[in-house]
């Protein structure tokens, strides 16, 4: 069972590059039809100096950073069966482009119960920064489970 005593703790680590291809694949995939986020010329026509990553695209990229979810079970003491994605959020501090390599820190930072015990929630919040140590994006993802 997952207690206060995780907050803190480093639940994921690493670093991805940002490539042209999965940018270009998730904006197909979200049926986004600016071509600034698929075409590479169109893009620098608009100012950028590259691809640049859509917004809710950080999550996929982040994925493979995210760990082993099993791993993560075990830290919580939770059956993956009975968990619930419950809310993400995003903070953008500058833009992210094709060819940046990002760096990223998951941490938890909160752990809670509701209803008498019978959800349990953990919070967890990742530092995102990129090739230059700047720090790029905030992501907050919370799960529940459920007893």
């Amino acid at each position: 069972m997952a207690d206060k005593s995780l907050i803190g703790k480093v639940t994921a680590q690493g670093s991805v590059e940002v490539e042209k291809g999965m940018l270009r694949f998730f904006a197909k995939a979200i049926g986004e039809t600016d071509p600034v986020y698929s075409n590479e010329a169109a893009a620098k026509d608009e100012g950028h100096r590259s691809l640049p990553v859509a917004p809710t695209c950080l999550m996929p990229l982040l994925s493979s950073l995210r760990g082993d979810i099993q791993g993560l079970m075990k830290l919580l003491e939770w059956d993956l069966g009975r968990i619930l994605h419950a809310e993400q959020s995003f903070v953008y501090h500058q833009m992210i482009y094709a060819g940046d390599v990002l760096t990223a820190e998951t941490r938890v930072s909160d752990v809670y119960e509701k209803k008498g015990g019978a959800l349990q929630f953990v919070v967890q919040e990742t530092r995102v920064t990129n090739q230059n140590g700047e720090h790029v994006a905030d992501v907050r993802n919370s799960l529940v489970h459920r007893s």
